[in-house]
């Protein structure tokens, strides 16, 4: 019975990964509109009652995707090497992670966008105020005269999945991130760097 229950844990564990590495691949190569559930578990090698079964919904399996994503940024954030992670100074490190968290949007564009078309909830808002709180205490202590719980949602607002792949479509990734991390710079009173 010890055997049967670990074996079926670890089919569990593979079966996640396969939906998720499936799904990543199938958004990156098809975009956000143009993928089904059918597809991805087709190329996951299982069921689709898999799939919701471990999901629940479409709106999970994207919730999946983009938490796993977040988590490692925040890991990161939280005990990774400065200056993304402490022990740089606050401005380092607003700059390190504006350009993670860029390169993540980037990196993850039509998940995103799957993701914000298809999910609102409580696990993706605790997401986005860990993101606002890091941000916040980082302007805090590097620009004390300002405003920095509503700078930094409208620094955050700079990375819409949307304007990022109208950037990607139209060649303009770097001309974006380069403009990013000047608004970045331009907060902390740095002077702006060009890629």
């Amino acid at each position: 019975m010890g055997n049967e229950s670990t074996r079926e844990r670890s089919d569990a564990v593979r079966n996640r990964r396969a939906i998720l590495e499936a799904t990543d691949a199938l958004l990156s190569e098809f975009g956000a509109e143009n993928v089904s559930i059918e597809q991805i578990a087709a190329a996951a090698g299982v069921g689709k009652g898999t799939v919701f079964h471990r999901f629940g919904n479409r709106a999970g399996l994207m919730r999946a995707l983009v938490v796993e994503r977040a988590h490692h940024l925040r890991d990161a954030v939280i005990s990774g090497e400065p200056p993304l992670g402490p022990g740089a100074p606050a401005d380092d490190r607003l700059l390190a992670y504006f350009d993670a968290m860029f390169r993540l949007v980037v990196d993850n564009v039509e998940l995103m966008i799957a993701f914000d078309n298809a999910t609102a909830d409580a696990q993706t808002e605790a997401i986005h105020e860990f993101w606002y709180g890091h941000i916040a205490a980082l302007l805090a202590e590097a620009r004390p005269d300002l405003d920095a719980e509503m700078l930094a949602r409208v620094m955050l607002a700079s990375i819409n999945p949307d304007m990022v792949l109208h950037c990607i479509r139209t060649d303009q990734t770097e001309r974006l991130a380069a403009s990013v991390l000047a608004v970045v710079a331009s907060v902390v009173g740095r002077p702006a760097h060009t890629p």
